[in-house]
């Protein structure tokens, strides 16, 4: 008896590499306990939220015996948080977007599978460079499309604008572009995204419709280097910001992002509207409304960066120590370390024996290479070196 459609079947025969390691880490902990296991495979905040955010719930919770205090919104969300989202998203695009072309949405997630759901028709394709978030290829194929990949610059992971040559076609409709970068931390150049930007128009022409350039935007505020994040709506005409507050705000499971939408694309209201139906119709209907009014109160405030750089830099000495071969990230908080050995779970094996997580590149569309998280304690960081020192070791 079938009780599952093909298709999910399908995502649970590819599911998510991440996942797998996280419970085979529990598995660990249960068997060795917590301190013996170093677990660098969920990408999951530790720290906790500023204090601007127990404030605006203490506020909350005082007003939480009068009327309407929580209750239904526009499915768009809060205008009043609508606004102040445009001002933010305006200050780091160097553009005015006006407030009628934001959304609040569940997370960056629920953002990228509403403007899936709104723009592709099946059989479209969605460009993303590799290594890329392993969710994509499940968003893309929940509204019927195909993600399609052009592989970054080995080890830099820059943007390779040939592959994206070769990918372009007549079926291409959107590019999620995703800087800070996971699983690389790599930021993309001015240089990039202006060659990107040409290639786009031109297959925009050809094609006689719209290529959506989404750029991803859960990590901009982990920028190590203090180095430009180009706006993408200074290079692509038919942009969008989808962003969320897991990372900056510590409040991964509060589920609160948005698409904010450029000032430039033509017709911007009907795409608004298929956006707020799509927010609807897939069942979110809108954020949660406890959210909002938090995320209104503490929209500009942020987490300690300083803790995550050490961390980086911890974590990055250990690496080089033990002989890997790696970019250092400059943003988000991940490594992509090359495989000492071209099948990279053996390795992910060889680390498992020392009790050190970390997840296979193929997860990420790049086999070759593993995905370390350093958003862990850094006496977590320092407790592996020697167990990454064997493990590498092992294969020389």
């Amino acid at each position: 008896m079938q009780l599952l459609s093909d298709e999910i079947k399908g995502y649970l025969a590819n599911s998510s590499w991440i996942r797998r390691m996280f419970e085979a880490g529990m598995e660990l902990k249960k068997k060795y306990g917590e301190e013996a296991v170093c677990d660098f495979s969920l990408g999951n905040p530790d720290l906790p939220p500023p204090p601007e955010v127990a404030e605006a719930l203490r506020e909350i919770a005082g007003k939480a015996g009068e009327p309407f205090a929580i209750g239904y919104m526009p499915n768009a969300g809060y205008m009043s948080l609508r606004e102040k989202l445009a001002a933010k998203v305006s200050g780091e695009q160097n553009c005015t977007i006006p407030a009628n072309n934001v959304i609040v949405t569940c997370g960056a997630a629920g953002g990228l599978n509403v403007f899936f759901r709104a723009v592709l028709t099946r059989g479209d394709e969605v460009i993303a460079p590799s290594p890329y978030f392993v969710e994509y290829d499940f968003y893309v194929a929940n509204a019927g499309g195909k993600l399609v990949t052009a592989p970054s610059k080995d080890l830099t992971f820059e943007l390779d604008i040939e592959a994206f040559r070769k990918a372009l076609s007549d079926k291409t409709r959107a590019v999620i572009l995703n800087s800070p970068n996971n699983p690389a931390g790599v930021i993309y150049k001015k240089e990039e995204l202006e060659a990107l930007g040409k290639l786009i128009r031109e297959q925009e022409e050809k094609n006689g419709k719209p290529i959506f350039v989404l750029s991803d935007e859960p990590y901009r505020f982990l920028n190590f280097d203090g180095v430009e994040i180009p706006p993408v709506m200074d290079f692509f005409k038919h942009a969008a910001v989808i962003g969320s507050f897991s990372k900056n705000l510590s409040l991964a499971g509060e589920r609160l992002g948005y698409i904010a939408v450029s000032p430039q694309v033509d017709n911007a209201a009907e795409l608004m509207a298929g956006l707020i139906m799509c927010n609807r119709i897939l069942g979110f209907v809108n954020a949660p409304a406890l959210g909002q009014k938090i995320l209104e109160k503490c929209l500009d405030a942020e987490v300690d960066l300083d803790i995550y750089r050490r961390r980086r830099d911890a974590m990055a000495k250990v690496l080089a120590d033990a002989g890997a071969e790696f970019t250092v990230p400059r943003g988000a908080f991940y490594f992509f370390v090359k495989s000492p050995v071209a099948d990279e779970c053996q390795f992910v094996d060889a680390l498992l024996e020392e009790k050190i997580l970390a997840v296979p590149g193929r997860g990420f569309g790049r086999p070759g290479y593993i995905r370390l998280t350093c958003c862990v304690d850094e006496k977590i960081i320092l407790r592996a070196a020697p167990g990454f020192a064997r493990a590498f070791a092992a294969f020389k």
